[in-house]
């Protein structure tokens, strides 16, 4: 009897480890494979020139305004990617929506709350409001709920938020500046089985559409609710006509960010809270559940920072290792923070195309193709975007007042190969065929392979480098 409790066991575990991967997927996939790109992208990168790129079209809204990016341009259809930049104004709140889209959103700037609504999940934030009655007949030790509702996160300046197609997504400005996020849409996700443009729904308000066609129309998108008869909605809600008509707002024109006049008032931790509830976790060993994922992540702080070089800068990367709810949306972000006249190394990405955001200061940047020929050698500075595809070479160069970046990834393990330092290319190949390679001396192979020292990835240049360039 003790083999044959054993042998159901087994089986019932291996069944479960069964349904859990194909639920969320192995954590033992290979980092170069990648089930993101559909077929119909492979065909589209065959880019002359790279150019950096600023919003085509903005559309204003009553407490802030949405900077699209052109996303027919070659390179985002190459990439397989949409672009779009939000100012939102103190007491500004961005009105639920979802898309067909996996995103990541960096915040450049400001401070605020999010709610991201998981399909499926409890309300397990609860506020209360006490009862007349029982204030009365029990001296108020009574309280009945007043309003349930899913989690709510507090962001800041250099957070990362993971937003998967298809969620309902909002988002509040509660400090005193404006909050200035860059959001990557991977349009080209398998989980995307509309076409390859980024589709937006609202669930409340109406906005002017922001693709760069409807510029001479001015059309008005409607939320979702619109589209249905309000006969069916008000059945639905179970409510009456006049209220199932206000959530179809016929007649709004306050566009997708509107102003919360006496500020919005929701249940949510402080930052301290979230931040001891995750080292709790950590401590305990708790594996995060669908329900409980984390959403976000800070790649500002120095401290989290994966390289670093006190004359030169930091890099911090965050991936589906740090950060799990990666590995369902396929993509992943890095910061770049460089110092005066500071370089990164020369590199490629491995498995990933990517999608560069200058967040401040001013860098010269140049890009390689397969051909050898140089496809971008220019200035990018703060509010401008760069997309390098899949394996082109890039080096970047921080002008004197510094130079930050922040590039987000169409894989959430992305891979970079550097070409000179530590770990790097050419420091793991053998002097020998160096030396045959470039036709070039032993002692010339030696300075190609060990002039860096042990510097990765961030270099502070020579001067006479510099000089000569």
């Amino acid at each position: 009897m003790g083999s044959s409790s054993w042998l159901s066991f087994s089986l019932c575990l291996l069944l479960l480890c069964r349904m859990s991967q194909a639920q969320f997927g192995s954590s033992q996939e290979s980092p170069f494979q990648s089930s993101r790109r559909s077929v119909s992208t492979r065909n589209e990168c065959r880019i002359e020139r790279l150019n950096a790129l600023e919003p085509t079209r903005t559309v204003r809204s009553e407490a802030g305004m949405t900077d699209y990016f052109d996303e027919d341009n070659e390179q985002f259809r190459c990439a397989g990617v949409s672009a779009i930049r939000r100012v939102i104004e103190p007491r500004g709140l961005l009105l639920p929506s979802m898309s067909n889209a996996p995103r990541l959103v960096y915040i450049v700037q400001g401070r605020g709350i999010v709610g991201l609504v998981m399909p499926g999940c409890p309300e397990t934030f609860q506020s209360f409001q006490r009862s007349e009655r029982y204030e009365r007949e029990e001296g108020g030790r009574h309280r009945r709920p007043r309003d349930e509702h899913q989690k709510v996160y507090q962001f800041e300046e250099g957070d990362v938020l993971a937003v998967p197609n298809g969620f309902a997504y909002w988002c509040y400005n509660n400090g005193e500046n404006p909050v200035v996020a860059i959001t990557v849409l991977d349009t080209s996700n398998d989980a995307n089985q509309l076409d390859r443009s980024h589709r937006q729904f609202l669930l409340a308000g109406r906005q002017e559409e922001g693709r760069q066609r409807y510029r001479r129309e001015e059309s008005m998108k409607e939320n979702i609710l619109r589209g249905f008869s309000t006969e069916s909605l008000a059945a639905a809600f179970g409510v009456n006509m006049e209220l199932a008509r206000k959530l179809q707002c016929r007649d709004d024109t306050r566009g997708e960010i509107v102003r919360v006049e006496n500020g919005l008032q929701v249940l949510r931790p402080s930052r301290r809270e979230e931040e001891e509830r995750e080292e709790s976790r950590s401590i305990n060993g708790m594996e995060e559940t669908y329900c409980s994922m984390k959403i976000k992540q800070n790649i500002e702080d120095p401290r989290r920072a994966d390289v670093f070089n006190p004359r030169g800068g930091r890099i911090t990367t965050l991936n589906s290792e740090k950060l799990p709810i990666l590995r369902f949306i396929q993509m992943s972000a890095q910061r770049v923070v460089l110092y005066r006249n500071a370089m990164v190394s020369p590199h490629w990405n491995i498995n990933a195309h990517s999608i560069m955001y200058c967040t401040g200061g001013r860098g010269r940047v140049e890009v390689a193709d397969d051909k050898g020929e140089s496809v971008f050698d220019g200035e990018l500075h703060q509010g401008q975007l760069l997309i390098v595809p899949q394996n082109y070479a890039v080096l970047e160069w921080a002008e004197s007042e510094g130079f930050q970046l922040v590039s987000i990834k169409t894989s959430d393990r992305a891979m970079v190969s550097s070409i000179v330092g530590k770990m790097s290319a050419l420091r793991g190949m053998p002097e020998e065929v160096l030396m045959n390679s470039y036709r070039i001396s032993r002692d010339e192979a030696r300075r190609v392979k060990l002039t860096r020292g042990d510097e990765v990835a961030i270099f502070t240049p020579r001067r006479e480098s510099r000089a000569e360039a």
